[in-house]
């Protein structure tokens, strides 16, 4: 069975000030999401998955269903508030989503086989895609998870901070840890991470990071929800809380349960957590085109 690519598009883009998982970067109207899923296509993924809010929903599949019809399966599923809670009330004050690992179990009901996860926003390159997809044909299992391990300098904006799922590997290639950084920037020549208190910690510019690109079996979805109850238990009147995919994937190797593959690339990354990122973005992919790696029109 072919792997399935679960894009993660439900985000509030509280930052970017508008829609930017349907904003036109490339040079026939294309999304960051269109080159997302024309590499996964072409690197042997059978299905995609839209994780969205419900009131995106017309404009996503005005967008996207012409382009891909025959091209590839595809699926639509919301993240709502109110899903998975098990009778947990909404808190009054709480205005976001509960976090990209909330995201993904909305998925639950819609997968049930191998599959990725990425963001809508982020641009990973055909190299990732095609890593992820032979892992996820050839050696993902109830036991074996992996991440794409990008180097942080690559990940950077020019123009505020950024989240970064900071990891660290042990000497087989499998990740020991991974810790969710909220507030990761340029400092001078240094790169930093800030903590709520203010204080800033370095990291290496090689330092590999997670950029949400993972691989999982489909038994994710049962430990999630379990852990999803715990934090909410834990977590769930606080406002502003997430329950982040590191604290899946943590679980998984403290208590474990099995082993995260890390596949690194040296890739440039890049994305759109700005507004001022746009016209790199457009550069990027413009000198992509003209290389040939992409044609000019994707869906042509």
């Amino acid at each position: 069975m072919k792997p399935t690519l679960l894009i993660l598009a439900a985000g509030m883009a509280s930052r970017y000030g508008s829609l930017k998982q349907i904003q036109q970067f490339g040079p026939s109207g294309e999304t960051i999401i269109d080159y997302s899923i024309y590499d996964a296509i072409r690197a042997g993924f059978g299905k995609i998955v839209f994780i969205i809010r419900k009131d995106f929903e017309a404009e996503f599949r005005e967008i996207f269903e012409p382009k891909l019809k025959g091209r590839v399966e595809t699926d639509y599923v919301y993240q709502e508030m109110d899903a998975f809670l098990g009778g947990y009330p909404v808190p009054a004050d709480r205005t976001k989503p509960w976090g990209t690992a909330h995201a993904v179990l909305c998925a639950k009901n819609a997968i049930s086989e191998p599959f990725a996860v990425i963001n809508a926003d982020d641009f990973y390159g055909k190299d990732s895609f095609a890593k992820m997809a032979k892992f996820l044909e050839n050696s993902c299992k109830p036991d074996v998870y992996s991440v794409v391990g990008y180097q942080l300098s690559k990940t950077i904006s020019e123009h505020g901070s950024v989240s970064r799922g900071v990891c660290a590997a042990d000497g087989n290639g499998n990740l020991a840890e991974i810790n969710e950084r909220t507030k990761v920037y340029k400092d001078g020549d240094r790169i930093v991470y800030e903590n709520a208190d203010g204080s800033k910690h370095e990291l290496a510019p090689e330092t590999p990071v997670s950029m949400n690109f993972w691989g999982f079996h489909q038994n994710v979805f049962d430990m999630s929800q379990e852990l999803f109850k715990e934090f909410l238990e834990k977590d769930g009147d606080k406002p502003k809380s997430e329950f982040f995919i590191p604290i899946v994937v943590d679980n998984f190797i403290r208590k474990k349960l099995g082993v995260v593959n890390v596949l690194p690339t040296a890739a440039q990354w890049f994305g759109v957590t700005y507004k001022e990122d746009a016209p790199g973005v457009q550069a990027s992919l413009s000198a992509l085109v003209e290389s040939g790696e992409y044609p000019t029109s994707l869906w042509k």
